[in-house]
Parts: C-alpha cells; sequence; structure tokens
C-alpha cells in the first residue's frame, strides 16, 4: 500500500544567480512522520525550509504539499496555504513587547475569526499543553527562560492548528537538560495530534537526538539527498559522508 505524503519534492534546483543550492533534489515526507533532515553547514537546509513554505520558489522542479502543488500558487492563495504549516524558528523569535499569552493570541486575533473569550480559552490550553505554569502566562519573553521561550514558540506555531511543523535547528544553543525538553516536547506533540495525523519536520545538526526521536532522516550534501532511511537503518548507512557526519 503506499504510504500519504505529506510533501513530495520532485528535480527540485534553486539557484541563486549561478551558484546552485539545491540540484535536482528528490524527497517524499511520510503524512504523519517525524523526519529530520541532517547536513553539514551550507548543504542547503534552510533553503529547502523556506521553499517548503513557499517563501522561495525553485527554479526548476516541484514542491507537492499535500496535494497542491504550491509552486503554482501566487499572492492571497499562497499566503492561505501557509496557514497549514507551523514554525518553531531556531530562537523561538517571540515578540519582545508581548507577553506569552499575547505572543501565542497573535495568530489567533490576526487570522481566525474567534471571540476574545474564545482566544483566552484556547490560548490557555495551548499554553498548557506545552508545560507553561499560569502564573508565566504574561511574563515577557525576557523574563522567561530559554526553554520557557522555546515552549511559548510551540504554543504559539500551534495555535492554527497546522498540519505540518517546520522546526528550525530547535536544540541550538540550548543545555543539555533543555534539549531534551525540547525533544520530548517535539515528539509530545506529535502523539497529541496523531488522529490528525499532523507531520513534523526538523532541520538538525544533532545526530543522537535526530535518531531518537524521528521516523525517517534524510541527508542532505550539496543540495541533494544522499540518503533517506528509516531512523534505525541511518547509522547503517554505508555512504562514507553520513558516516563521517555520525562520527564528528
Amino acid at each position: 500500500m503506499n504510504k500519504e505524503l505529506a510533501i513530495s519534492v520532485k528535480d527540485l534546483t534553486k539557484k541563486f544567480g549561478e551558484h546552485t543550492i539545491l540540484d535536482s533534489l528528490n524527497l517524499d515526507v511520510e503524512k504523519g512522520s517525524i523526519t529530520t533532515i541532517l547536513g553539514f553547514s551550507g548543504a542547503g537546509k534552510s533553503t529547502l525550509l523556506k521553499l517548503f513554505l513557499g517563501l522561495l520558489m525553485p527554479t526548476t522542479g516541484s514542491i507537492t504539499t499535500l496535494g497542491e502543488n504550491i509552486t503554482k500558487l501566487s499572492g492571497v492563495r499562497l499566503r492561505e496555504f501557509r496557514r497549514h504549516f507551523g514554525m518553531l524558528f531556531q530562537y523561538a523569535a517571540l515578540f519582545d513587547y508581548l507577553s506569552a499569552f499575547e505572543n501565542v493570541a497573535f495568530p489567533l486575533r490576526e487570522f481566525s475569526d474567534l471571540t476574545e473569550k474564545e482566544i483566552t480559552e484556547k490560548v490557555h490550553g495551548l499554553l498548557e499543553s506545552v508545560g507553561i505554569v499560569e502564573r508565566a502566562y504574561y511574563n515577557l519573553p525576557s523574563e522567561l527562560s530559554g526553554g520557557m521561550r522555546k515552549r511559548v514558540g510551540l504554543a504559539r506555531a500551534l495555535a492554527l492548528s497546522p498540519d505540518i511543523m517546520l522546526y528550525d535547528e530547535p536544540t541550538t544553543g540550548l543545555d543539555p537538560i533543555t534539549t531534551k525538553m525540547v525533544n520530548d516536547l517535539i515528539v509530545e506533540t506529535s502523539e497529541r495530534h496523531a488522529e490528525n495525523k499532523m507531520t513534523s519536520i526538523i532541520i538538525s545538526h544533532d545526530v543522537k537526538a535526530s535518531l531518537a526521536i524521528s521516523d525517517y532522516v534524510a541527508f542532505l550534501h550539496l543540495g541533494k539527498v544522499v540518503e533517506y532511511l528509516p531512523a534505525k537503518d541511518f547509522p547503517k548507512s554505508t555512504n562514507p559522508l553520513v558516516q563521517e557526519f555520525i562520527n564528528l
């Protein structure tokens, strides 16, 4: 039986002038899975993430997301389609001048028709679901720890019930305890939304965590996916680049 795909990338090339970032890349991401994309710096990981979101368009090739070829979308239709995505940025990217509550409420006020009472109830539920205690709801980001900022960022990303969650280097700059907390949170979030087959895609450099929390791992090198395996099989890859990366 064919697997249901959240994203299917076919022969995708992205150039900036004469510089090729992604080169005839192919990748299928299974719906409901946690898929991590690994690679050395400069492999094209961040560019691929921007292409998934439609922030960049490919030079050639296609990206089919939830059955829609997003390379054919533009303007209002593309902006509306982005609501299928949630994004946890590398450093959470919270609004400094808004409290934790107001950060999570922001997309609901901008993109939903919920009443203020409904927004309050939903925000409280989201913050509770990621482990933020009530006394911290009205703290500013500067009053939160790095781990708590990540939790608030995740709650905000989940506010519009996305079909696909993107995580950009979610544990960069965090201590080992907070790193484990964030990785556990990614798994818990995936499990909590398993009924809706929410898909998680992680850009990372953390091999150990990737193997522990992912269903699949893709390895990107010089703009191509050179290995793509179930996480349990990834350490056994015979690709010398993969082995070099694992053993760094």
